[in-house]
């Protein structure tokens, strides 16, 4: 059974926007933020594609994926995820060719099939209502344009052909799960936002996977909510945010991220309640010693092979700050010390 101390942490970032703040901070922060988890033995540092939404910044994803690599060295920078029926498996290919040409060994290719956005949006893409039904026929075109041509292929991605970059499958169902086991590629699942299925999802794709040449073994990780702070109580004003953000969503009206507050009493419904109870049924939320104990519980159960953390703070040295606190428990879990309480950035 797998340890916390001897799996490979990550990041989900989506560029968050806050209140009172500018989409330029956000990529400020994001690239401030590679860098510091860079320092901390992070192996990932993954872009989500989303649209339409006031609180997020990534939707440009290719784009924003170069600028962090850009400014760091040894973190692999991916998409967590590309919503691929919104685009030309081509694009796609030649985007991310690109960034592997310009960063050798750095960019894995995450692929989702919701839309990231609502209807309203997802017609503005120009995305066929149909296109998700096709998802697995796109996967593998991708990942034919993304590796050695055959004799007499015309269509090629240049650049992107020979580049093999690594396509991952990103799922919060039990699809994604059965396609990444038949294909042979490894699985993210998306625990951070839709932990029911989870345990059901992972078995599925680990007792159906198919060996593939890069991919011998599964490989899955899973994605959790982590907001690690100097104290449990400290931690739970700072969910706030998280929570009133959630909350918003579930409401259809979408905010940048809102600054914590003293209570949620009075703001959601019992019902609004027990939705973002739900969304956030994976979080692990509290001080030091409770983060490295459910964390390594996490893993335990889960039996993932790595895990990406999403945090999501109003403050940007809180985020900070929380992905410290996870490094340090990891770090605890094998016999290490903890972080030093940080000073500034």
């Amino acid at each position: 059974m797998p340890q916390l101390a001897d799996i490979p942490l990550s990041v989900l970032d989506l560029s968050p926007i806050v209140e009172g703040g500018t989409v330029a901070d956000s990529f400020r922060n994001s690239v401030d933020l590679a860098r510091h988890v860079e320092t901390l033995g992070y192996r990932r540092f993954w872009l989500a594609e989303h649209h339409n939404i006031p609180g997020i910044a990534s939707a440009a994803t290719a784009v924003l994926i170069g600028h962090v690599a850009a400014a760091t060295t040894t973190l692999r920078i991916g998409s967590g995820g590309i919503m691929l029926p919104n685009h030309s498996p081509l694009v796609i290919a030649e985007q991310f060719g690109t960034l592997e040409t310009l960063y050798p060994g750095r960019i894995d290719l995450g692929l989702g099939r919701a839309p990231g956005s609502d209807q309203s949006t997802s017609r503005a893409l120009r995305r066929d209502p149909s296109a998700a039904d096709d998802f697995p026929d796109q996967v593998q075109e991708l990942i034919g344009l993304l590796g050695s041509p055959l004799p007499g292929q015309r269509v090629k991605a240049i650049p992107g052909a020979n580049t093999h970059v690594p396509v991952w499958l990103l799922g919060s169902s039990t699809f994604s799960a059965s396609l990444a086991a038949h294909l042979g590629l490894p699985f993210a699942f998306a625990a951070h936002f839709a932990p029911r299925l989870l345990h059901q999802a992972l078995a599925i794709y680990r007792d159906n996977f198919q060996p593939s040449a890069a991919w011998p073994q599964p490989h899955a990780m899973v994605g959790v909510p982590v907001i690690a702070a100097e104290s449990d109580e400290q931690a739970r004003f700072l969910s706030t945010s998280a929570q009133q953000q959630i909350l918003n969503l579930i409401r259809h009206v979408p905010t940048p991220v809102p600054p914590p507050v003293a209570t949620m009493d009075g703001r959601w419904s019992p019902a609004e309640r027990a939705a973002v109870q739900d969304f956030l049924g994976a979080a692990i939320i509290g001080g030091p010693d409770t983060v490295q104990r459910e964390l390594a519980a996490f893993v335990e159960s889960t039996a993932a092979d790595e895990i990406i953390i999403h945090s999501g703070f109003h403050r940007h040295q809180d985020r900070r700050r929380s992905y410290e606190i996870v490094a340090a428990a990891k770090r605890a879990s094998s016999g290490g010390h903890r972080a030093p309480r940080e000073t500034g950035h």
